[in-house]
């Protein structure tokens, strides 16, 4: 694995596209870490970007969901979900990943990396989730 000065400095631009420069660089390596990458250089099951992604779905989820209640005061619960449903889904979240390149920057197994891992949806999804976690932990 490249060392931590170098790495930061390959990040620049992500950073930059984000508008947000992460104090702990280091969450931001977590979240750019799939599973595949992590197994096949024996890293700590830790080391991958899924315990960030399950905080960023989250944090998504109420964000959207404040947003929905403040925005739609007189609908019901089951349109304010609805509506949240569609929009906190895999091809809105993997657009928002290609809109700042982050399948570039992401760290894959050899087999993930070669079959377009870097362009597949839930791959992508799953690491803006990721992205969010790690934000919210080094803000």
């Amino acid at each position: 694995m490249k060392n931590n000065k170098n790495w930061a400095k390959m990040l620049e631009p992500l950073q930059e596209n984000l508008n947000y420069r992460f104090k702990n660089v280091n969450l931001l390596r977590t979240a750019l870490t799939h599973s595949s990458y992590a197994n096949e250089n024996k890293m700590k099951i830790t080391d991958n970007n899924e315990r960030l992604e399950f905080l960023g779905d989250t944090i998504i989820n109420l964000i959207v969901s404040q947003y929905l209640y403040k925005k739609y005061p007189n609908y019901p619960e089951g349109e304010l979900t609805k509506i949240r449903a569609k929009v906190v889904c895999e091809s809105s979240l993997a657009f928002a990943a290609r809109k700042i390149d982050l399948g570039k920057y992401m760290l894959l197994g050899k087999g993930e990396d070669a079959t377009g891992g870097r362009e597949r949806d839930s791959i992508l999804a799953d690491a803006s989730e990721a992205l969010v976690g790690a934000i919210y932990i080094d803000s």
